[in-house]
């Protein structure tokens, strides 16, 4: 019978894996070429909802890349859902945000950093190489 094929991958196998969670197109497969780049496997989802549902099919990543501001479910019912879930609380979410208060925010739901957009590369990589 196979191997990895269809099932999780190992813990070791997703260090690379990271989790982009931005409703914007553009902004979203800018960061995933970025990161692909970089040599990351990346998965890309459009809202909070979606990344839910990654995150329920797929090996768990190595890091969440997460916008606040997305319709269907937004950064703040999601990074909710994902910290009442022992599963899922534990890895590492930088909010990449747009708003004034993005730190304050990024503090107030815990979050392991925050990104001010537009955000240069390097801080990006910094943070990633701290966690992946």
């Amino acid at each position: 019978m196979g191997g990895a094929v269809g099932g999780r991958m190992t813990e070791a196998q997703n260090q690379g894996l990271i989790l982009v969670v931005e409703d914007d197109t553009d902004i979203r497969e800018e960061m995933a070429a970025l990161l692909e780049g970089e040599g990351y496997r990346v998965a890309q989802a459009r809202n909070g909802q979606e990344a839910l549902e990654r995150l329920k099919q797929a090996p768990l990543p190595c890091m969440i890349l997460l916008d606040l501001m997305m319709p269907v479910m937004n950064g703040w019912d999601f990074r909710a859902l994902q910290m009442a879930n022992p599963s899922l609380k534990e890895i590492p979410t930088v909010i990449v945000s747009g708003a004034a208060q993005a730190a304050k925010e990024a503090a107030s739901l815990n979050a392991t950093g925050f990104l001010q957009k537009p955000f240069d590369l390097d801080p990006l990589l910094d943070v990633i190489e701290q966690y992946c």
